[in-house]
């Protein structure tokens, strides 16, 4: 009988050390795997870091080009305006001195040099 009785004590010792063994394999299992939704869930934090660091970068760019565009239309539109107020009348010959001549061929070269960089900044775009 006294054996019998070591017998399941023996039994539920081992029951006992095999649930206390399984709990902690458990435990361990839950820890290595918060800390890896932690390294994972820093890494998602360390790339919306970034691309917040880069948003200033991405305005700076914009400014940059939205300032180009602006003083390229702002050249045409004073080109086309002098184009346009130097105006040689052809019935007046007084006015067809070579001052005068070169004076509109000037800004006719200035509207065409305006043009073309504005031509170069449209076909920068799709």
């Amino acid at each position: 009988m006294k054996n019998k009785g070591c017998l399941i004590g023996g039994v539920i010792l081992l029951v006992l050390a095999g649930i206390v063994f399984w709990g902690i394999g458990v435990s361990n299992t839950i820890k290595t795997t918060d800390q890896g939704v932690q390294k994972q869930w820093s890494n998602v934090e360390n790339t919306y870091q970034k691309r917040s660091d880069l948003v200033p970068n991405l305005v700076n760019t914009v400014k940059g080009a939205a300032n180009m565009e602006k003083e390229t239309l702002t050249a045409v539109i004073d080109a086309r305006a002098k184009a346009t107020s130097n105006q040689i009348k052809i019935d007046d010959p007084s006015q067809l001195t070579d001052a005068n001549i070169a004076k509109f061929q000037q800004a006719q070269d200035q509207l065409g040099s305006t043009l073309s960089r504005l031509l170069v900044s449209v076909e920068k775009y799709p």
